[in-house]
C-alpha cells in the first residue's frame, strides 16, 4: 500500500513538470520564433504588446487580415494589439502617413480594409496623398480633416518611429508579428498564418507567466 502511495505521490509531482516542459517545448527559439538581441520599448509597459508589421502593398498582409482581425478581437484585456507600417523605401511613406492619419482620426475600422482592397482587389494605383484622400472621402471622412492629419506636425515623427521600430525588430518581410518587443514571428518559421498566430499565443502566455512570477 505504501508503495502505491509513493508512486502516486511521484506521479503527482512529476506530471505538472512534464506538462510544463511539453508546453515550453511546443515551440522552440530559433526554430519557430526569434528572440531579438535587444528588447524594443512597447507602447504600454503594463500590457503584453502584439505588434503586426505590415504593408498595404503586401498581398500576404491583405490575405492575413482575414485571420488576424478576428484573432486580435479575441485577445485578453492584458494584451495590447498594435500595427506598424513598414517603410522599406520612400515610395511607401504615403502609405504609412495614411495609416497614422486613420489612427489619429480614429477611423482605422473604416478605411484600413478599403485601402487594402483598392490596391489588391480593384488594382488601383494608390501612391499619393490625393489617392488616399479619395479612399477616406469614400468612407465619409472629411477631406480637410484627412489633409490636416496627413500633413500634421507630428506625422514625420510617427513615420520615423515606425522605421526605427522595424529596424529594431529586424523584420525580414511582411507580415511579421513582434510579441512584447522581444520575439519575432514569421510565416517562414511557422508555416503559415495560423501557425504565426499559434506561436504568438504561445509567446503571449510565456510573457504572462513570466510577469506572474
Amino acid at each position: 500500500m505504501t508503495s502505491w502511495i509513493k508512486r502516486l505521490t511521484f506521479i503527482a509531482l512529476i506530471l505538472p513538470m512534464a506538462m510544463c516542459q511539453a508546453q515550453t517545448e511546443k515551440y522552440q527559439q530559433g526554430v519557430h520564433y526569434e528572440v531579438l538581441p535587444q528588447a524594443i520599448r512597447t507602447a504600454n509597459p503594463d500590457k503584453i504588446e502584439v505588434n503586426e508589421v505590415f504593408s498595404y502593398t503586401c498581398g500576404h498582409c491583405f490575405n492575413f487580415e482575414a485571420v488576424l482581425h478576428p484573432w486580435s478581437e479575441q485577445l485578453a484585456d492584458d494584451v495590447d494589439f498594435q500595427q506598424t507600417p513598414a517603410v522599406w523605401q520612400p515610395a511607401l511613406e504615403p502609405h504609412a502617413r495614411a495609416y497614422y492619419s486613420a489612427a489619429m482620426l480614429k477611423v482605422l475600422d473604416k478605411v484600413h480594409m478599403p485601402i487594402f482592397e483598392a490596391i489588391h482587389v480593384k488594382r488601383e494605383a494608390v501612391r499619393t496623398e490625393a489617392d488616399f484622400a479619395a479612399i477616406f472621402a469614400a468612407q465619409g471622412i472629411d477631406s480637410d480633416k484627412f489633409s490636416k492629419a496627413y500633413n500634421s506636425f507630428g506625422m514625420s515623427s510617427m513615420v520615423n518611429q515606425a522605421k526605427a521600430r522595424v529596424r529594431g525588430y529586424r523584420v525580414q518581410g511582411t507580415p511579421e508579428i513582434i510579441v512584447n518587443g522581444k520575439y519575432r514571428v514569421s510565416t517562414r518559421q511557422t508555416g503559415g498564418f495560423d501557425g504565426m498566430l499559434s506561436v504568438a499565443d504561445f509567446l503571449i502566455e510565456k510573457e504572462r507567466s513570466a510577469a506572474a512570477k
